[in-house]
């Protein structure tokens, strides 16, 4: 058998159901000795097998990175999803002492691997990335937005307050003192957490008007232009789908044209 068979075949192995399955195991089996190593009762009592089953793990990902090289050459890299593997286990290699010790937290990155694993999750990413063109003119849209609306925040309810009791004043300055502020206080405000009882209603308190800006701002942000995010998202990923799906049928139809090609030529012969 020559090198670039055994190459081909080593490849084909490396693509197939079997290795795939085996290697999400692995992710969620490493996944699970990672979130053991939180607790400390069970590191007291296993902490040296719980390392050597983590050593396991990295020890299989780079074995299946190395074949893969071997088996790709320079073809490993044009994958964006094998570059992927590379720096995710790349990181794991790295020394962990010393100074370098935050880096034993980035170990649970290892568990990102399942998404170049497992082909429903790659949609989900690819759908992401080819949504970011259109996503950037919506968050342009929105910082614009958001920066008119700190402007006036900062203006209408982060100067002195001679109504306001000294509690009611400190609450102000640190929701709407500085632009900064209210940048931060309008996103809280956007995302919906404690946006009324927390902020709205104790400046309407003060500020009877304050609802006439802060809900046409929620009704704007996170009713219109949030959901043109969801939108954009959710299309590129039909459009992922769709595509796949179609080159499914042409891999389908090519193979049943060849199948006909292969009949027909063998009735000629006869």
């Amino acid at each position: 058998m020559s090198e670039l068979t055994f190459r081909t075949r080593l490849a084909d192995f490396m693509e197939s159901a079997r290795v795939r399955n085996f290697i999400i195991g692995v992710i969620i089996f490493n996944a699970i000795i990672l979130g053991l190593e939180t607790s400390e009762p069970v590191m007291a009592r296993y902490g040296g097998l719980i390392y050597a089953l983590d050593r396991l793990c990295l020890g299989i990902f780079v074995a299946e990175l190395a074949l893969k090289l071997f088996a790709l050459g320079p073809r490993f890299f044009r994958s964006g999803w094998n570059i992927f593997d590379f720096l995710i286990v790349g990181i794991a290699l790295m020394p962990s002492a010393q100074g370098l010790s935050v880096l034993r937290a980035l170990r649970i990155l290892r568990v990102l691997r399942v998404i170049s694993v497992v082909p429903s999750l790659r949609r989900v990413v690819e759908g992401l990335l080819t949504a970011l063109p259109g996503m950037g003119s919506v968050f342009l849209l929105m910082s614009i937005i958001f920066y008119i609306g700190a402007v006036m925040a900062t203006k209408l309810f982060g100067g002195d307050c001679p109504a306001c009791t000294p509690e009611q004043a400190a609450n102000f300055d640190a929701w709407f003192g500085t632009l900064g502020r209210s940048l931060y206080s309008l996103f809280q405000i956007m995302t919906l957490e404690s946006w009324s009882m927390g902020i709205v209603r104790p400046v309407q308190e003060v500020y009877s008007y304050a609802w006439m800006f802060f809900v046409p701002f929620i009704l704007i942000t996170t009713f219109a232009v949030v959901n043109l995010v969801v939108g954009l998202v959710v299309n590129s990923m039909q459009d992922a789908h769709a595509e796949e799906a179609n080159a499914a049928t042409d891999a389908y139809r090519d193979e049943v044209l060849e199948r006909l090609k292969s009949i027909e030529e063998r009735l000629d012969k006869r």
